[in-house]
C-alpha cells in the first residue's frame, strides 16, 4: 500500500514537471511568434513608407513632366508636397540629366536629381585582371546614396536625393567647378559645389545654404546620409573582403577602424574623415569642421565566396550637420581613388593611416624602411625582381644578427657535454644543477640568451612584411614568372572540389616557400636541440622542434594558398637566402675547434661578476639555504 502511495506521488511529480515544460514551451513559442509578428509588421511598415515615397516621387515627376499645364499651375501642385522647394521642380534642370567632370585619372558623373555622384570611374585601373577591359567603377548602377534630410518649418521632411538641382559648370584655369543648386527661389538655395583639379583624385566639396533660414527648421540638424555598396574588383572576393572596412579619424586626429565582422556599428565623436576602404580602392569624405555624433555601419555581404561574388560590404554613415546662423556651411574634400600610401600621404591629412601597415614598431619599419626601399627598387625594375632584390638587401642587413645567433648556438653546442655532465652529477638537486650551469656559462663567457635576442630582433621585420605586401598596390596585376598578379594567389591548378582552409586551387609559391621552410628548419633544429639541453620541469625542445619541422610547412601551405603571391615569393626567397647565409657562416666563419679553444681560454681568465649574475647567484644561494633548513626540520 505504501509503495502504491509512493508510486502515485512520484507519478504526480512527473506529470507536474511535464505540464510545466509544456507550458514553458507554449509560452516560449508564443513569445517567438509575437516577435516574428512584430518584425513582420515593422518590415511591412517600412515597405509601405518606401512605396508611399515612390508614389509621391512618381507624382512629382509626373507633375514636372506634364506639358498640358503652365509653370504657375505646376508650382501650386508641387507646393502641396515640396513646399518652398517646389520652385526647383519647375526649372528647366528638373529632369533626369547629368554633368560630367573628368581629368586624366577619374571620370565623375553627377545627376541633376539628388545632385550627387552616380558614377565614379578610375581611368587607369582595371577590374579582376590586366586587360580585362573593365575599368574600376567605385560608383555605378545605384550602388551609392548621398542624401541630405531636411526638416522644414511647416513640419515636412524632405530628402535631397528626390529633388532636382540646377547645374552650373565653369572653369578656373585647369580646375573644373560644378555648382549644383537646389533652389527655393532665384537667390535662395542649397548648394553642392564640386571642384576637380588636374591629375588629382581629391575633390574639393562644399555643402552650403543661402536664404533657407526662413524655410528650414534650423534648430534641428540636417542629416547627411552617405551609403556605398562596394563592388568586387579583385580576383579573390574573400581576400579582397578581408581588407575592406570603414576607417575614420575622430577625437583629435585618432585614426581607427570599425572592424571586418558580419555587422559593425559605432558612433563617432568629432569625426574629421570617414573612409570606405575596398582593399586597393577607397572613397573618403573629409570634413574641415569636425562632425559630432556620427553613426557608421558596416555589413559583410559575402556569406559564401562561391555565390556572393558581386559585392563585398555595405557601408553606411549618418552625419548630423548643424546650422550656423541659420545656414549650412561645410567645407569638405572627397577622395575617390587608389589606396596608395604614397598618394594618400602627399595630401598631409592623415588619410594614409587607412593603409594597414601595423602598429608601433611594425608600422615604423614599413613606413621608413620597406616603403622607401621597395618604392626605389620598383621604380626601375620589374616587380618580381624588385621583391627578390628587396629580400636580399633586407637579409644582408640582418646577416650580422643571424651570425650572432648561429655563433651563440655553436658555443652552446660546444658546452653541451659539460652541461650534460653537470646535469648527470646533480640530477637529484635541480637547484645545485642550475647554479653549476650558471657558473659554467660565466667562466666560459657564454650568454645563454645571446641566441634568443637576435631572433627576437628579426620578428618585427617578419611581421612588418605580413602587413606590407597585402597593402602594396604596386603589386596589383603585375606578373612574374607563372604568377599573373602578385597581389593575388598564383594558381597553377584548379581543383574540382574545395578543401576546407585550403581552397579550390593550388598555388605554387606557397609550396616553394613551404619546402624552403622545411629544409631551413631541418638544418637548424639539430643545432638548436644540441645548443639547448632539456631542463628539469621544462618541455623537451628537441621533440617540439621535430614536430615543428613538419607543422610549419603545412601551415604555410594552408594559410598562404589564397594569399597574395608577392608575400609567398618574399617568404620563399627569404628562407632560401637564410639557408645560404647559414651554410656560408658554418663553413667559413664558425669553427668548433676555435670556439672550444676560446671558451677554454675564457675559463682561465679571472671573471668579474656582473650585477645581474650576482643577483641570480645570491637568489639561488638563498633558495638553497632555505631548502637545507627545511630538510633539517624534517
Amino acid at each position: 500500500m505504501e509503495q502504491q502511495k509512493k508510486f502515485d506521488f512520484n507519478t504526480i511529480i512527473g506529470f507536474g514537471l511535464i505540464f510545466v515544460i509544456i507550458m514553458w514551451m507554449m509560452y516560449n513559442n508564443r513569445d517567438t511568434e509575437l516577435k516574428e509578428q512584430q518584425e513582420k509588421a515593422k518590415k511591412e511598415k517600412v515597405e509601405k513608407q518606401q512605396q508611399a515615397k515612390q508614389i509621391a516621387t512618381k507624382q512629382i515627376v509626373a507633375t514636372i513632366n506634364d506639358s498640358t499645364v503652365n509653370d504657375t499651375v505646376k508650382l501650386e501642385k508641387l507646393k502641396g508636397s515640396l513646399g518652398s522647394f517646389a520652385y526647383s521642380a519647375t526649372l528647366p534642370s528638373a529632369k533626369e540629366s547629368f554633368t560630367t567632370l573628368e581629368n586624366e585619372l577619374v571620370r565623375l558623373k553627377i545627376a541633376n536629381k539628388g545632385g550627387f555622384i552616380v558614377e565614379a570611374t578610375l581611368k587607369n585601373f582595371e577590374r579582376f585582371k590586366k586587360d580585362s577591359g573593365q575599368l574600376v567603377e567605385l560608383i555605378k548602377n545605384n550602388n551609392a546614396n548621398f542624401n541630405l534630410q531636411l526638416q522644414t518649418k511647416d513640419n515636412r521632411v524632405l530628402n535631397t536625393k528626390d529633388l532636382f538641382f540646377e547645374p552650373t559648370l565653369s572653369k578656373n584655369g585647369e580646375d573644373q567647378i560644378l555648382s549644383m543648386k537646389l533652389k527655393t527661389g532665384a537667390n535662395d538655395f542649397l548648394e553642392y559645389k564640386y571642384v576637380l583639379k588636374a591629375k588629382e583624385y581629391m575633390l574639393d566639396f562644399d555643402v552650403r545654404s543661402q536664404g533657407l533660414s526662413k524655410v528650414l527648421n534650423t534648430s534641428a540638424t540636417a542629416d547627411l546620409q552617405w551609403d556605398l555598396k562596394t563592388y568586387r574588383n579583385e580576383k579573390s572576393v574573400a581576400y579582397e573582403n578581408r581588407y575592406s572596412e570603414i576607417y575614420y579619424e575622430h577625437n583629435e586626429r585618432k585614426v581607427d577602424y570599425a572592424g571586418t565582422g558580419k555587422q559593425e556599428d559605432d558612433v563617432l565623436e568629432n569625426a574629421t574623415f570617414i573612409a570606405y576602404k575596398q582593399h586597393f580602392f577607397s572613397s573618403i569624405l573629409l570634413f574641415e569642421t569636425p562632425v559630432n555624433k556620427v553613426k557608421i555601419s558596416s555589413t559583410d555581404l559575402v556569406n559564401d565566396d562561391k555565390i556572393d561574388t558581386v559585392y563585398t560590404k555595405q557601408f553606411k554613415s549618418t552625419l548630423p550637420l548643424a546650422f550656423k546662423n541659420g545656414e549650412l556651411d561645410y567645407k569638405m574634400n572627397w577622395y575617390l581613388g587608389p589606396t596608395d600610401y604614397k598618394i594618400l600621404n602627399n595630401y598631409k591629412k592623415n588619410i594614409e593611416d587607412i593603409v594597414p601597415l601595423g602598429w608601433g614598431i611594425f608600422g615604423w619599419i614599413n613606413k621608413f624602411i620597406f616603403i622607401p626601399l621597395f618604392g626605389f627598387l620598383s621604380s626601375f625594375m620589374g616587380l618580381g625582381i624588385a621583391i627578390i632584390i628587396f629580400t636580399i638587401l633586407i637579409k644582408i642587413a640582418m646577416s650580422p644578427i643571424t651570425f650572432k645567433s648561429f655563433l651563440s648556438q655553436a658555443k652552446m653546442k660546444v658546452l653541451r657535454p659539460e652541461i650534460m655532465e653537470i646535469g648527470e652529477k646533480f640530477k637529484k638537486d635541480p637547484m645545485k644543477k642550475q647554479q653549476e650551469t650558471m657558473k659554467l656559462y660565466n667562466k666560459a663567457g657564454v650568454n645563454p640568451m645571446a641566441g634568443c635576442i637576435p631572433a627576437l630582433i628579426q620578428i618585427p621585420f617578419m611581421y612588418a612584411s605580413f602587413q606590407f605586401f597585402p597593402s602594396a598596390i604596386e603589386l596589383r596585376q603585375k606578373g612574374f614568372l607563372w604568377a599573373d598578379d602578385l597581389s593575388s594567389f598564383d594558381q597553377i591548378f584548379k581543383l574540382p572540389f574545395n578543401i576546407p582552409l585550403y581552397g579550390d586551387h593550388v598555388s605554387l609559391f606557397p609550396i616553394l616557400a613551404a619546402i624552403a621552410i622545411f629544409f631551413y628548419m631541418k638544418m637548424t633544429s639539430g643545432d638548436q636541440a644540441m645548443a639547448q639541453p632539456q631542463q628539469d620541469g621544462m618541455p623537451d625542445m628537441a621533440k617540439i622542434m621535430k614536430i615543428m619541422i613538419y607543422v610549419s610547412p603545412v601551415m604555410m601551405l594552408i594559410f598562404f594558398n589564397s594569399f597574395g603571391s608577392g608575400l609567398s615569393l618574399y617568404n620563399f626567397i627569404s628562407n632560401l637566402i637564410t639557408i645560404g647565409i647559414m651554410l656560408v657562416i658554418k663553413k667559413y666563419f664558425i669553427n668548433s675547434d676555435k670556439i672550444h679553444a676560446q671558451i677554454q681560454e675564457n675559463k682561465a681568465k679571472p671573471k668579474t661578476e656582473g650585477k645581474f649574475q650576482k643577483k641570480m647567484r645570491e637568489m639561488m644561494e638563498q633558495a638553497e639555504a632555505q631548502k637545507q633548513i627545511q630538510n633539517k626540520k624534517k
